[in-house]
């Protein structure tokens, strides 16, 4: 999770956010939350199907517009700085770093 979160009223519509996806300040996906293949709805009735979700916990929801760097042949290496933006939330930035042992 990032240094951002905001409430139901800063959001808006849930289902138009703009998102993007930038590696070393070069964008590698976008997409807007309308494209997502089950709405948060979906994804909350499946997951409390067999488990209850209690107060604080989160969950994920999928990759941003065209997929993973898995399926797109690109990979994270030691140095990187991950950026993940979402409209009316925030930046969250990561940088990979290589763990030794």
């Amino acid at each position: 999770l990032g240094p951002w979160i905001v409430t139901p009223d800063e959001i808006g519509d849930p289902y138009k956010l703009n998102m993007e996806v930038r590696v070393n300040g070069e964008v590698r996906s976008k997409g807007v939350s309308d494209g997502m293949l089950f709405s948060f709805e979906e994804i909350i009735q499946h997951v409390t199907q067999d488990e209850t979700l209690m107060p604080g916990e989160f969950i994920g929801s999928g990759t941003v517009g065209n997929g993973c760097g898995l399926e797109l042949g690109w990979f994270l290496e030691h140095g990187d700085e991950i950026e993940l933006e979402v409209q009316n939330i925030g930046v969250l930035k990561n940088r990979v770093e290589r763990q030794d042992g």
